[in-house]
């Protein structure tokens, strides 16, 4: 392909598609000539594309319960509400996955890139370098979330036979959508990332774009959820190693400083957010609610009493996407997730001091002076479970909550069974294909080569 050739489009994914074989709809209107290495980098510098993620695991992990309120259970529709209820089916055929169809828009926009820039004008190779491996680290993470949604968990011993989701590396609208492996996919996610490694810089310009630490970081959580807990703490001591402060919230609560913004927020390392599914506002489940104390700087600053919201409910909820007009909950990669999840990986290896030592210099700044309280564990399974707990601490209402859920219902000692009721019936979800979201019927439709999750 020339150069002069290449046509992007600048919109965003249409909501249909009139095409029985495209996997996104591409519109066409406002088209441009891409040719220059500065215009692949602008579209890496997309942040209404590139820094968003999922929204639907805050829907259907625990952080969240609806309870017997009418009007919140009225808020879940057009999907939402099967998701909800982890129904075996979703969306119909009519409807789309707005999670799915973003995800692979960010992949097609990063194979156009990683296909094209290096034959790109004006632009030097170490230039033309810097982009295709900062595309590369997208394309990783977007792969990293939808293998995540749409296939069953990390399993060394069925990955390879496990269908993942199509994995697409160039830029045809029009390509074979057999889902790939598992294990294909997480190969793919982690070739990607270590060989953009060495390329991209110590420390990036802002958040939004990647650098070192956050390469290490989505290695840490990708070796996380392959249950690869040694080389999950060892990416997550290098991502430290070049980013690792941690906000001190007696910094931030009454008569303090604001909270910063997400892009000047100096624990978040690679800048992902997700917007409340349909606006609701979520209601925080009691079994979250119980793991507080409330002099917790956390159940202060990011959870407000239930009356607060409209329509209001019983409890508390989750106030982090509205501390700022405008901003969303942030997903992505940061200083606090790396430190709990070197923490998981040295309790899971026996070592619980050095576990619980990580989660105290974390919590050293979540409460006041006077409030703060040193844990300790006995053993390392207690130390686990003072690990795990302090992670749906520090991530709720973000939807990671959910990963986690993924990961541990795997492990007989850590799986949990949910329960919810919704519009007088009552909802369990136990370990198994539930799991897992339902790839939407619509693109099944379309592409018949790609086969349905079992649910």
């Amino acid at each position: 392909m020339t150069i002069k050739h290449l046509y992007i489009a600048l919109l965003v994914i249409a909501g249909a598609t009139t095409s029985c074989r495209k996997y996104v709809e591409v519109e066409q209107p406002n088209q441009r000539e891409f040719k220059y290495t500065s215009d692949f980098q602008q579209l890496l510098n997309n942040v209404s594309m590139f820094e968003q993620s999922a929204s639907l695991p805050m829907v259907s992990s625990d952080d969240i319960n609806l309870d017997a309120n009418a009007s919140l259970q009225g808020q879940l529709m057009n999907g939402m509400d099967n998701i909800y209820i982890w129904a075996a089916d979703y969306y119909t055929s009519d409807q789309s996955d707005a999670g799915w169809d973003q995800l692979y828009k960010q992949i097609y926009t990063c194979n156009q890139i990683t296909a094209n820039v290096m034959e790109s004008k004006n632009g030097t190779t170490e230039e033309k370098q810097k982009v295709y491996a900062e595309a590369q680290v997208q394309r990783a993470t977007s792969y990293l979330t939808l293998i995540n949604l749409y296939a069953r968990v990390y399993n060394a011993a069925n990955a390879s036979k496990d269908p993942g989701v199509p994995l697409l590396l160039t830029p045809d609208l029009f390509a074979n959508l057999t889902r790939a492996s598992v294990q294909q996919v997480y190969d793919q996610i982690l070739q990607d990332l270590t060989q953009a490694l060495p390329t991209l810089p110590d420390y990036p310009s802002n958040n939004l774009h990647p650098a070192k630490a956050a390469v290490y970081a989505i290695l840490s959580r990708t070796y996380l959820y392959m249950q690869r807990y040694t080389e999950a703490a060892d990416n997550a001591v290098k991502a430290l190693g070049y980013q690792n402060t941690i906000l001190d919230l007696n910094n931030h609560t009454a008569g303090g400083s604001a909270y910063p913004r997400r892009l000047l927020n100096p624990e978040i390392i690679l800048a992902k957010q997700a917007s409340k599914p349909g606006y609701l506002n979520l209601p925080l489940s009691d079994e979250l609610v119980n793991k507080f104390s409330t002099d917790d700087l956390r159940y202060t600053l990011f959870t407000r009493n239930g009356s607060s919201f409209f329509p209001s409910f019983t409890g508390r909820g989750s106030y982090r996407d509205m501390l700022f007009s405008g901003d969303n909950v942030s997903v992505g990669v940061s200083v606090p997730e790396m430190m709990l999840t070197q923490a998981e990986a040295l309790a899971r290896t026996g070592q619980k001091d050095e576990a619980i030592a990580l989660v105290n210099a974390l919590r050293q700044k979540r409460f006041t002076p006077s409030t703060y309280i040193a844990l300790s564990a006995t053993t390392a399974d207690e130390a686990l479970h003072i690990v795990l707990d302090e992670r749906r601490r520090e991530l709720f209402g973000t939807g990671l909550r959910w990963f986690d859920q993924r990961r541990l219902s795997v492990e007989p000692a850590l799986a949990e069974t949910e329960s919810r009721t919704f519009k007088g019936t009552t909802y369990t979800l136990v370990p198994g294909d539930r799991y897992v979201y339902p790839i939407p019927p619509k693109n099944i439709e379309q592409n018949p080569e790609i086969t349905q999750n079992a649910r």
